[in-house]
C-alpha cells in the first residue's frame, strides 16, 4: 500500500518511523508546509525531497496512493479529511479526530457520503496493558463492572499549540483515557459534570487540570481526576485506574495490573466479613504489533482488503462527544446530558 504522510515534523515522526519499519506499506510522497521541516526530515529519513509537496492537492494530483495519513494540527483535520476522501483516498488521521464537534462530525459525514475509510488513531488502544485490561473484564472473573476511577499527572513541556488550547489536558491527552473508558465499560458516556483549573504556575494558556464525573449509558459510574503540569510523582501516561466489580477489584499502578477476587463472606463475631484471595500481579497480553504499528497494519489490512477498522471517524465521534461533553462542563458548572 503506497501512502502519502501529511505532515512529517513533530508526532509525523513518529508516523515516519513506523512506516519505514511495515513491510507492508511505503510512501508515494509527502505534504510539508514548512521548508526547515522539510529539508531536515528529507536528511534525517533519507526521504526523496521531489515527493515532497506544499499541498495534499497537489501530491494527489502528481501520485498515485492508496491512502493518506494526516499528521497536521487538529484545526487542520477537517480540510484534509475531507480532501482526501472526496478524491477518493482512505484516510488515517491522528487524534483529536477535529479541533471541535462540529468539525469532527463533518469528518464523519464525509467518511459515510463517500464509504471510504477515515480511521482514528487511538493508540492507547492498542498496548499490551490495554488488551490486558479489556480481557480481564471480559472474561466474568470479577463479576459486573460498577465503577470506575482514573487518575493522571504529568509535566510535558510540548511548546506549540497545545500550549494554546482552552482545555489543553482534556483535548489532547484525556481523549486517550476517556476513549479508554468507552473500550473498558463498553458504553458511551451519559451525564458529565466537571471542573477543570490552571495552577499558577502552569505554562499552558488554557486549563491544565481537570476532576470530571461520568454517568455510562449502561449505569456504570466513572471518575477521572488529571493535571498535565504536574511537578512530581508523575502517572504513567497510560494513567493509574481502578475497576470496581461485583466480585474483586482490578488496580492499574504504574502500569502494572493487580487483581484481588471475593472468595466470599463469612459470618464473624462483629457480623459479616468478607474474605479475599491474596492479590496478584497479572502478566500482560503479547502483542505482534502495538501501537502505530498495530494501527497501521490494521488500517493497510482494511484498505487492501475492503474491511473497516475499530476506531472509524464515525465511531471516534462518541469519543468526540464525551471530550466536548466535559469541556462544556467545565465551562458551564453544570451537568451536560449527552
Amino acid at each position: 500500500m503506497k501512502v502519502i504522510q501529511v505532515g512529517i515534523g513533530g508526532m509525523g515522526e513518529t508516523w515516519l518511523r513506523a512506516v519505514q519499519r511495515s513491510a507492508a506499506v511505503d510512501y508515494a510522497g509527502f505534504v510539508e508546509i514548512d521548508e526547515d521541516i522539510a529539508r531536515a526530515q528529507a536528511e534525517a529519513y533519507q526521504l526523496d525531497r521531489a515527493l515532497i509537496f506544499k499541498s495534499l492537492p497537489a501530491a494527489l494530483e502528481e501520485l498515485e496512493a492508496d491512502a493518506v495519513i494526516n499528521v497536521t494540527p487538529p484545526q487542520f483535520h477537517r480540510e484534509i479529511c475531507v480532501a482526501a476522501l472526496e478524491a477518493g483516498t482512505p484516510v488515517l488521521t491522528e487524534k483529536p479526530l477535529a479541533d471541535t464537534l462540529e468539525e469532527a462530525r463533518a469528518i464523519a459525514a464525509a467518511a459515510e457520503r463517500t464509504n471510504l475509510l477515515c480511521s482514528v488513531a487511538q493508540n492507547y488502544r492498542y498496548r499490551p496493558l490495554t488488551q490486558t485490561i479489556k480481557a480481564v473484564l471480559e472474561s466474568g472473573e470479577l463479576g459486573a463492572l460498577g465503577a470506575v476511577q482514573a487518575e493522571f499527572y504529568r509535566g510535558p513541556h510540548f511548546g506549540g499549540f497545545r500550549e494554546e488550547m482552552a482545555h489543553p489536558l482534556i483535548l489532547d491527552m484525556s481523549i486517550h483515557h476517556f476513549d479508554l473508558m468507552r473500550l473498558f465499560i463498553d458504553s458511551d458516556a451519559a451525564a458529565i459534570s466537571a471542573r477543570s483549573w490552571n495552577p499558577p504556575w502552569s505554562w499552558f494558556s488554557g486549563d491544565a487540570s481537570a476532576a470530571v464525573q461520568i454517568e455510562f449509558g449502561n449505569g456504570v459510574q466513572a471518575t477521572y481526576a488529571g493535571s498535565w503540569c504536574s511537578q512530581a510523582f508523575e502517572t504513567s501516561w497510560n494513567a493509574n485506574w481502578r475497576f470496581e466489580c461485583e466480585r474483586g477489584a482490578l488496580l492499574v499502578d504504574d502500569d502494572r495490573i493487580f487483581v484481588q477476587r471475593l472468595l466470599r463472606v463469612d459470618e464473624g463475631a462483629r457480623g459479616l466479613a468478607s474474605v479475599h484471595e491474596e492479590a496478584r500481579e497479572l502478566p500482560l497480553i503479547a502483542m505482534e504489533r502495538e501501537g502505530q504499528d498495530y494501527l497501521l497494519h490494521e488500517f493497510c489490512q482494511a484498505v487492501t482488503n475492503g474491511g473497516t477498522t475499530v476506531t472509524t471517524a464515525q465511531d471516534n465521534v462518541k469519543t468526540m462527544e464525551f471530550v466536548f461533553g466535559a469541556m462544556e462542563a467545565c465551562d458551564s458548572g453544570g451537568l451536560i446530558n449527552l
